[in-house]
């Protein structure tokens, strides 16, 4: 490999959310990545960062052009500048939406499991959240979507907005062709709004790719706001750059003024340089990353083949994620989790990450005893 993933950056004292632990703790819960993002982005920070001067910033025309370059070369998908706004993330460019395009006590759809913010987004702002349950199979260990429920959900008069996850967070999936299809008939049947969060959609196994909500059909295409970002694939999320992409005039100009009202549509001072980095040079290196977490992903997989039989790994495409099903396991889930916390110092009891140095994915591992569980442990969760 050309880029190093492998030795540990110790960020202890850099005041990051995700080691504010205590003494031998493995923190296993933050979204994001123990890796350096790419050199080709340090660059660009270092060369923002000696000009020496901070002051307020316009989105240049590069930052467009890198965007619809990169989605039309990675992705298969032609989008036009316009369509284009920047905000500081995916989750305010949500919140806002969810301000601007719904009211006051309507419904907002979310297939569960999903990304536990999703509920903030909505019931911060006096929405209700409507689950569209994902049915899971233990003899596949897949999840699939229970369609007779959410037709259900999305004809309620009062649902007005369904927040979709693609590729799926936690459970890996991406979704394919004819489900995304499926779900934008549906919410053009029932004048539903599709926010479609595809984040994670750059974090997929080598050899496969996600498909944009937007490029399915007219009704995905016109009834959407599409959220992307180069934060979580290149590990930069404290620099809050994000865009939302919005091909229908009306629905994007009501996002506009959402996102300017909410003070969340002007970047800082390395926002779109990071962004501009990532999508014009950032491929080889994000090639190598995707490589080194599929061997986290197999490394995983073996390890409760042979120490954890009874967990079920839910087979994952993409995200840096695992969902573990443990309902097999001897113990009750607190006790689980309490169990693992006191006694083997890993936070977090939800999703497995694997954007981690290979050796901290294996010590994870091996911090987990085969005593009072029947077994070797590893973190599990219900719903987020």
């Amino acid at each position: 490999m050309k880029y190093d993933f492998d030795t540990i950056i110790d960020r202890k004292g850099t005041s990051t959310w995700k080691w504010k632990v205590g003494a031998n703790e493995l923190p296993m819960w933050v979204a994001d990545m123990d890796f350096q993002t790419a050199p080709e982005i340090r660059e660009a920070i270092q060369k923002q960062l000696d000009h020496g001067i901070f002051g307020y910033s316009f989105i240049p025309e590069e930052w467009y052009t890198s965007i619809m370059d990169w989605w039309q070369e990675r992705h298969g998908l032609t989008m036009k500048k316009d369509w284009l706004v920047f905000c500081t993330g995916v989750i305010p460019a949500i919140s806002s939406s969810v301000r601007k395009l719904t009211t006051p006590g309507e419904n907002v759809v979310i297939q569960t499991p999903v990304y536990n913010v999703f509920f903030n987004c909505i019931l911060n702002n006096g929405r209700n959240v409507l689950e569209n349950r994902l049915i899971y199979d233990p003899v596949t260990a897949s999840y699939r979507i229970d369609w007779d429920d959410l037709e259900t959900k999305l004809a309620d008069p009062q649902t007005s907005m369904m927040i979709l996850c693609n590729p799926h967070n936690p459970i890996g999936k991406i979704w394919d062709r004819k489900t995304l299809a499926r779900i934008g008939a549906l919410c053009e049947r029932h004048h539903v709004i599709v926010i479609s969060d595809e984040i994670h959609c750059d974090i997929t196994e080598p050899g496969r790719d996600y498909i944009p909500f937007s490029s399915v059909s007219e009704a995905c295409r016109d009834n959407s706001i599409s959220c992307i970002s180069p934060t979580k694939a290149f590990n930069i999320a404290g620099l809050h750059s994000a865009a939302v992409m919005i091909s229908n005039e009306v629905l994007r100009h009501k996002v506009w003024r959402a996102l300017n009202t909410d003070e969340v549509a002007e970047p800082n001072s390395f926002a779109t340089a990071v962004s501009i980095a990532a999508f014009t040079q950032g491929g080889a290196w994000l090639d190598e990353l995707r490589a080194y977490i599929s061997g986290n992903r197999r490394l995983v997989s073996e390890f409760i083949r042979t120490e954890i039989p009874q967990l079920q790994m839910v087979p994952s495409e993409a995200t840096y994620l695992l969902w573990l099903n443990g309902t097999n396991l001897p113990n009750p889930g607190d006790r689980l989790a309490s169990f693992i916390r006191k006694k083997n110092r890993t936070v977090s009891f939800r999703r497995i990450r694997l954007r981690e140095k290979r050796e901290r994915v294996s010590s994870n591992e091996y911090r987990m005893p085969a005593h009072s569980c029947g077994g070797r442990t590893a973190e599990t969760e219900s719903r987020c």
